[in-house]
């Protein structure tokens, strides 16, 4: 395989245009680079996570996701190619069916926290919802892109709630419910 990044520094991007995988140019403010953004955002917060002590097979799921969401940000940024199908998405409904059956059901609504892991999950998790807005803002504009994209999104925010609490649970720490009306 040809070297893919020879070289970083280009200039390209300094009169305020990036280049999409067909070659083309467009706004670094366009919807399309937006989303990419949110996605690569996405990734890191992802990376962070995974930087932290977490049992192995949580680590093998979302290791898999990182890969997953860079193969969606490249279909973002290839107008026209499709990549993310079913079977994306079926990797997450069963990581969500394996973690939820673990869980005690909910009674209240749930605040980001518990253990330092559960909080950086629901940071994943909200990233995951603002780039799926970003990816419906794209499709809103009638920028074509794959539906499976929006879908694997919302699955993967889901997916990411329910491993918060599963990570609590793993961890022996309660989740923090939300107490109506705190004002003290």
């Amino acid at each position: 395989m040809p070297y893919r990044l020879t070289q970083i520094i280009t200039k390209t991007g300094d009169t305020g245009t990036t280049g999409l995988g067909d070659g083309s140019r467009v706004p670094k403010s366009s919807l399309r680079i937006i989303a990419i953004g949110d996605v690569d955002e996405l990734n890191a917060h992802l990376g962070v996570l995974l930087t932290m002590n977490l049992p192995d097979d949580i680590r093998a799921v979302l290791t898999k996701i990182q890969h997953q969401l860079f193969d969606l940000g490249s279909e973002l940024a290839v107008p026209g190619w499709s990549l993310i199908d079913d079977t994306y998405l079926q990797f997450l409904e069963q990581a969500a069916a394996t973690w939820h059956a673990q869980l005690t059901p909910l009674k209240e609504f749930i605040l980001p926290g518990g253990s330092v892991a559960a909080a950086q999950v629901h940071v994943v998790r909200t990233v995951a919802r603002r780039a799926e807005r970003s990816v419906v803002a794209l499709q809103d504009a009638a920028v074509a892109v794959s539906g499976n994209v929006q879908k694997y999104l919302n699955r993967l925010s889901d997916v990411m709630f329910i491993l918060a609490r599963e990570v609590n649970r793993r961890e022996g720490v309660s989740d923090v419910l939300w107490q109506k009306n705190q004002t003290e």
